[in-house]
């Protein structure tokens, strides 16, 4: 049969006429190439819009070695920190020309881990990045070997490159600011017994009181979420001796400040409270949240700068850490003790 072969889809010479550029300008607009000028990327990303051209992700790979796709596994994405880094983790990605391949752990128990990594090894990505495996252990992630990997506040510090929030500085400023203000001690609300997290804000509290030479009060704990902190708080509202309560996170403070309001228990007039995080909402309940602030875009934009090194570096050690600061936040939850 005689004719033309016709052509499955718009091609890069498609889209580098209709643009008006050549075909290797269109390639590295694709690959997401920094020496394109804007002008002519917002006009090759047009014609590939108007043809319905699609960068061949297969080909990029046998080209040049990378599939532009990171890997990102949380244990439930719904909880503050997790959505929180994973979204700076896709805004960086996107502005170094990577896309984000999102992988959820329901169920912290070895077999989902050891399913995650199955999984994630099958993907075309280029590198991992592991947000707060609360129980996964090298022994229950079996990665691939050269697998460039970088995680956040999890059992894996150690095992792998990893940025981290000070939250040791951030609960020792947290009680400070609270010692300094009269509180003769601070009581703590604490996250739950597994979760790395939980336990460091907890450790940097009870160094922090027995620094000053306080014994620290029998912990309170609860499970991150705001219903929690509102349990707790209708059990602190009971003692009248009570006067700073030091909270994991600001979902629980913010639960523990409704259940004092409830019971008659002014904030900060009778017991002051300081909560964890910085979440955007504290700034805006009554009265404002005094909090411990992490910078989540930061650790997120910081996780994807480690990665990515590897690929240049691929031996950088284990051991290698990123400390990011946190900042304490006064706002008006916390005042000095009546009398």
């Amino acid at each position: 049969m005689g004719g033309a072969i016709r052509k499955s889809g718009p091609t890069i010479a498609d889209v580098a006429q209709l643009a008006g550029v050549s075909s290797q300008t269109v390639s590295r607009v694709s690959t997401g190439a920094d020496n394109v000028r804007p002008e002519t990327r917002a006009r090759v990303l047009e014609a590939m819009v108007k043809l319905g051209y699609s960068p061949n992700q297969a080909a990029r790979s046998l080209r040049n070695g990378t599939f532009g796709s990171l890997g990102l596994i949380a244990h439930r994405y719904e909880r503050t920190g997790e959505v929180q880094i994973a979204s700076g983790v896709i805004r960086a990605a996107e502005e170094r020309g990577y896309t984000v391949t999102l992988l959820s752990i329901e169920a912290p128990d070895d077999e989902h881990w050891q399913q995650a990594a199955h999984l994630i090894s099958n993907q075309a990505i280029d590198a991992l990045i592991i947000v707060r495996a609360e129980e996964a252990s090298p022994s229950t992630l079996k990665l691939p070997a050269r697998l460039p990997v970088a995680v956040s506040d999890s059992r894996l510090t150690g095992h792998y490159p990893s940025v981290i929030a000070d939250q040791v500085q951030g609960s020792i400023d947290a009680i400070t600011h609270l010692l300094d203000l009269g509180h003769r001690t601070v009581h703590h609300i604490a996250g739950p017994t597994g979760s790395v997290p939980a336990q460091i804000r907890e450790a940097g509290w009870q160094r922090c009181l027995e620094s000053a030479g306080i014994v620290a009060p029998p912990v309170l704990r609860g499970d991150w979420t705001p219903k929690s902190g509102c349990l707790l708080g209708q059990i602190i509202s009971r003692d009248p001796e009570l006067t700073a309560v030091y909270v994991a996170n600001d979902e629980m403070a913010i639960g523990l400040i409704r259940a004092l309001h409830e019971s008659g228990r002014r904030v900060p007039e009778d017991i002051s409270v300081v909560g964890f995080d910085g979440i955007a909402v504290g700034e805006f309940i009554h009265p404002p949240l005094t909090t411990v602030r992490q910078d989540f875009a930061r650790i997120g934009s910081t996780l994807v700068d480690v990665v990515l090194s590897q690929l240049n570096e691929p031996d950088l050690p284990p051991s290698y850490r990123t400390v990011i600061p946190t900042e304490l936040v006064i706002r008006n939850t916390t005042a000095p003790p009546r009398g």
